[in-house]
């Protein structure tokens, strides 16, 4: 196994650990919030620091591997929904919104499987470049607005901050629908599935 597909292992491995931390004062006490706000962004801070870093590894030194083209997706992925699934615990990030993206992300993963029989690739358009820094976005401002709350004491902030937050995850719900039916469009028309048996 290459490094940058070892360090997509690595990232996968810190994806659980970042759901414990963020769990911690609920778990066990409200007197870990602290440490639970600095263990969460230094966590996320890994989390996607070594996305790059697999990426940009894996291309300049051409060890992009088909087992790196399934793990690296796999992992943001894992990743993302983590994130959104510790957020909806905290009524941080609107339910629906997170059923959608879930519903979106496993339906992109089963044709990805399909598609692999068939040896085609649908290329990324811009529509799921946008749903992507859209998923990165109101990921960390989820995860800034939960942390900054449990180390201040003062949270009259919140009422300036909600709104915002809330458009923020609308938003990231409709460009995931509509970046899953560009993709749909996009997989028609190049009859990437034509060839599979029914």
């Amino acid at each position: 196994m290459n490094v940058p597909n070892k360090i997509t292992i690595g990232r996968m491995a810190l994806t659980p650990l970042f759901f414990v931390s963020f769990f911690l004062p609920i778990w066990i006490s409200p007197s870990l919030s602290s440490l639970s706000a600095i263990l969460m962004l230094s966590l996320w801070a890994l989390i996607e620091f070594s996305d790059l870093a697999d990426g940009y590894i894996a291309r300049k030194y051409k060890l992009v591997t088909d087992l790196g083209k399934v793990l690296d997706p796999f992992s943001d992925t894992l990743a993302r929904l983590t994130y959104f699934v510790c957020l909806i615990s905290v009524s941080v990030m609107p339910v629906w919104v997170f059923i959608i993206i879930m519903y979106r992300e496993f339906s992109i993963v089963f044709l990805r499987m399909l598609m692999m029989k068939t040896g085609k690739v649908v290329a990324a358009n811009n529509w799921g470049k946008a749903k992507a820094v859209l998923y990165a976005i109101s990921g960390i401002a989820g995860i800034l607005y939960v942390s900054v709350s449990r180390l201040l004491e003062n949270q009259q902030w919140k009422e300036i901050i909600d709104p915002i937050i809330l458009i923020l995850f609308i938003i990231t719900g409709f460009a995931s629908i509509i970046s899953f039916i560009t993709y749909l469009i996009a997989m028609y028309k190049s009859k990437a599935l034509s060839g599979l048996t029914r």
